[in-house]
């Protein structure tokens, strides 16, 4: 009865000040002293439930204290929801009224949601008044961090911890600091926070006052904060700017790290500023003098110098010539026999050597160099001892498409051209005869130290070929005389032992010239060569007559932009057409 009369408090004061029961059932008490008889007994416990209150400690029993909030009897808070701080008899806590559990109003109480709430409203007030309360992660949960705001436990996502990745999560725990309130849920109590938004509001702040002493071309000094292959990050005091590797030094750099490392003190210029979108870039080499501007002074083509060996490419060295410069040895300018040869079998790093000054270009800041130059010219020495006409032997090196390289010397070849082996037989099948490593003699055709080149021949070791045969190349001009005619082709007798056919397409660009019975043995024809098998040559007539025609316009070409007269032009090139 008396937990109905609890719970339906409000409706008993109704019914008890409604005017017939005033008159009739309840009269020897008036309704004023009822009224008040009520609240004194049972309306405070009607409005403490669900509510925080405060209260005094009366008693520690076993695993509750006893606290009194006004009620008939005290109410009971677990003992555990304090923790290492056990309240002690008289003091007054806040506590929550959660529920009544007997006739007499025994009330079951909670410090901790009292602490809760107390927290949650302190909150809401911090925050109205635009500030950022204090924190301390306490967990790492699924997708970010629990951060206690003073009795609050509000979510931080992951992404809210750090304006920089953070790799250890659990490096986190146990950090105080301030948060920014992203949203609140009054009726879930629960928060979500961050820490990055105060740090971005920070960084803000910082960069704003940076700025002010960003001007181009102010010299300022600054942190190394990053390295990466393209260049450096410098923090200028709350803004960072970009050091790009070219402008790390004037001398070439293969990577920012040999110049610099994180944390250390560099003074830059400001060579770009946008301040909209707050992009700087810095230079260090332009706080010196720029040495190629001296460079066409301090060398001259033509000089030896000494340098060192900085770096080895596959291209090619890159010599330090002092004062920030370089210059380079290209891979070819670093043996006369060898062209190909990698610059780390001839060079090393630091090594000093010296080199010779080839060509300069100050707009493209390069100096060529040469190493070989200082180096015996073996084609020179051979020019020196040998001469055109002279016969060597020697062990082939090598076989191409188009010729044999012999070994002359242990670093010198010489070539034989494919047209230079044979005088009469076919020069494709006369290369098959030869193999690497096979000993051959050969005559000096030619010695250009200039080109590096010395050229063979075989063929030109035969007196009696050379006094009686022909050189018949493709593309070449001959005459002869027809021998033997069939329907399909002419048999043509050529100079030495080779003979010739053409075929009856062959014989004219005209179909109705294109007859062997118009020929007759003993006539001379004059026919381009198209190809050459072993002894026999294959000719045509009607290549020669399109290759003499185009010579014809391109004649009459020629003769027009000279200012010739056109009816002598084309009576020119009609009687060569003829011919």
């Amino acid at each position: 009865m008396g937990a109905e009369l609890l719970a339906n408090g409000k409706l008993c004061l109704i019914l008890l000040k409604m005017k017939d029961l005033s008159k009739g059932l309840f009269n020897p008490v008036a309704n004023e002293d009822f009224v008040a008889m009520f609240d004194k007994n049972y309306g405070t416990q009607e409005t403490l439930q669900g509510f925080a209150t405060k209260g005094t400690v009366k008693d520690i029993r076993g695993d509750f204290v006893l606290v009194d909030v006004g009620l008939k009897s005290e109410g009971r808070v677990p003992l555990k929801e304090f923790g290492a701080s056990v309240p002690s008899v008289g003091d007054i806590i806040d506590v929550f009224v959660e529920r009544y559990e007997s006739r007499e109003g025994t009330a079951v109480l909670s410090y901790a949601k009292a602490r809760a709430e107390k927290a949650w409203k302190d909150l809401e007030k911090i925050v109205a008044e635009g500030q950022d309360p204090e924190g301390t992660i306490i967990d790492v949960v699924r997708g970010g961090y629990t951060v206690d705001i003073n009795g609050v436990f509000a979510f931080m996502p992951s992404s809210q911890i750090d304006h920089k990745p953070v790799r250890d999560a659990k490096s986190m725990i146990g950090l105080k600091d301030k948060f920014r309130v992203l949203k609140m849920d009054a009726l879930r109590t629960n928060a979500i926070v961050s820490r990055r938004a105060i740090q971005s509001d920070t960084i803000a702040a910082q960069q704003k006052e940076a700025m002010k002493n960003i001007t181009l071309g102010a010299v300022l000094e600054g942190t190394v904060k990053n390295i990466t292959d393209y260049g450096v990050f410098v923090d200028l005091g709350g803004i960072d700017g970009l050091l790009h590797v070219t402008d790390l030094s004037w001398k070439r750099v293969n990577h920012p790290r040999e110049l610099v490392k994180v944390g250390d003190k560099i003074k830059v210029k400001v060579i770009q500023f946008d301040p909209e979108s707050h992009r700087i870039s810095l230079g260090a080499k332009q706080l010196e003098e720029d040495p190629w501007e001296t460079a066409s002074r301090a060398f001259n083509v033509g000089d030896t110098v000494t340098g060192k060996v900085a770096s080895i490419t596959d291209y090619g060295a890159f010599i330090d010539l002092g004062n920030n410069i370089e210059g380079l040895v290209h891979m070819s300018e670093l043996s006369w026999t060898n062209k190909n040869i990698h610059p780390s079998k001839v060079l090393t790093v630091g090594q000093e050597i010296n080199v010779v000054v080839l060509d300069i270009d100050q707009e493209k800041r390069r100096i060529s160099l040469g190493y070989k130059q200082l180096q015996p010219n073996p084609w020179k020495q051979f020019a020196e001892t040998h001469n055109v006409g002279d016969v060597v032997t020697g062990p082939i090196k090598n076989t191409t498409e188009f010729g044999l390289f012999v070994a002359l010397t242990p670093e010198l070849d010489g070539m034989v051209h494919i047209s230079d082996l044979s005088w009469n037989k076919l020069d494709e099948e006369e290369l098959k005869k030869f193999v690497r490593g096979q000993e051959v003699t050969a005559k000096i055709l030619d010695i250009n130290p200039e080109k590096e080149r010395v050229t063979l021949g075989i063929k030109q070791l035969t007196e009696s070929a050379e006094n009686n045969a022909i050189a018949i190349k493709k593309g070449a001009v001959v005459s002869g005389t027809v021998s033997e005619i069939t329907p399909d082709e002419l048999i043509v007798a050529l100079a030495g032992d080779a003979r010739g056919i053409i075929r009856r397409t062959d014989l004219s660009r005209e179909k109705s010239e294109q007859d062997t019975s118009k020929y007759k043995v003993g006539d001379t024809v004059e026919a381009s060569v198209v190809s050459v098998e072993d002894n026999t040559v294959k000719l045509s007539i009607r290549h020669l007559q399109v290759t003499l025609e185009k010579q014809a316009v391109k004649e009459f070409a020629n003769e027009a932009d000279s200012g010739s007269v056109l009816g002598d032009i084309l009576g020119a090139a009609i009687e060569n057409s003829k011919k």
